[in-house]
């Protein structure tokens, strides 16, 4: 059954081949268990959510997601191949793109070179060569207001800017460069209510862009505000899978807690 896009338009994300698959991906470091058994599906103009605690194999999917590392079990396929990622270049070639709760910038400079920043385009040849500045801050500047973000000066450092704001920019970037799929590694985490409520503004923007997302969490509220598909990890196993339709915030957050741990321990608080 199709759903309903929360941009209006209805979208059938089980009709077409996932733009990322994973199928009984597992991954070991020795005798450790990181990933057991985990399957996730990532479809254009869908947001999959992976909640979990700390230590629930979350940093661990984003890795083999994002070509860090290699699945030692399982199928890990884009767009209907199957693959295995060489390294982050590989998977960015591939319209990967991760964006990493710490973010990858660097404050001082300004926005428009950090949304540039290791792909900065040129003008001229030979000892004439030289970074094309207009067009950086030109399109920087176009490009944010594309997905909603009305920056006052792109000229500014971006360190200056608030976390939610850097953020966007991060999710701008990786639009204008090309990515099918969009991993936000815990996006919100650090972020008060209403620059979380800015953020998750502009995930969605990026879904409704048709890219695929991936939002790693673990806060349900904002995944539930924005998700098509939830993945729970507990431990480095699924927990539970579950399509919007199937499950309610509240037993989502129930069953993200551990709601037989969280009834046992009531019951030891109530004694």
């Amino acid at each position: 059954m199709g759903t309903q896009a929360r941009g209006g338009d209805p979208v059938t994300p089980q009709s077409t081949t996932p733009l990322v698959e994973l199928r009984d991906v597992s991954k070991f470091y020795g005798n450790i268990k990181a990933l057991e058994g985990v399957s996730l599906e990532v479809h254009a103009g869908g947001i999959s959510c992976v909640l979990g605690d700390n230590g629930a194999g979350k940093s661990t999917l984003i890795k083999i997601i994002a070509g860090l590392h290699q699945h030692d079990a399982g199928m890990f396929s884009i767009e209907g191949e199957e693959t295995r990622l060489a390294n982050p270049r590989d998977a960015l070639d591939r319209g990967i793109a991760t964006v990493y709760q710490d973010l990858a910038v660097v404050p001082l400079m300004p926005v428009w070179r950090n949304f540039f920043l290791g792909s900065e385009p040129t003008k001229g040849a030979g000892p004439f060569k030289r970074l094309d500045v207009d067009l950086m801050r030109r399109t920087t500047r176009s490009e944010l207001l594309r997905m909603g973000i009305d920056l006052r000066d792109v000229d500014q450092p971006i360190g200056t800017l608030s976390g939610g704001e850097r953020q966007c920019v991060a999710i701008a970037r990786a639009v204008h460069f090309g990515a099918k799929v969009l991993v936000l590694d815990e996006p919100t985490a650090a972020l008060g209510v209403k620059q979380s409520g800015v953020v998750l503004k502009y995930v969605a923007a990026a879904r409704d862009a048709g890219l695929g997302v991936v939002l790693i969490t673990h806060n349900p509220h904002h995944a539930y505000l924005v998700g098509d598909r939830f993945v729970l990890l507990k431990r480095g196993a699924m927990s539970g899978s579950h399509v919007r339709d199937e499950i309610t915030l509240d037993d989502l957050t129930r069953e993200m807690a551990g709601g037989s741990e969280l009834d046992q321990l009531s019951h030891e608080l109530e004694r």
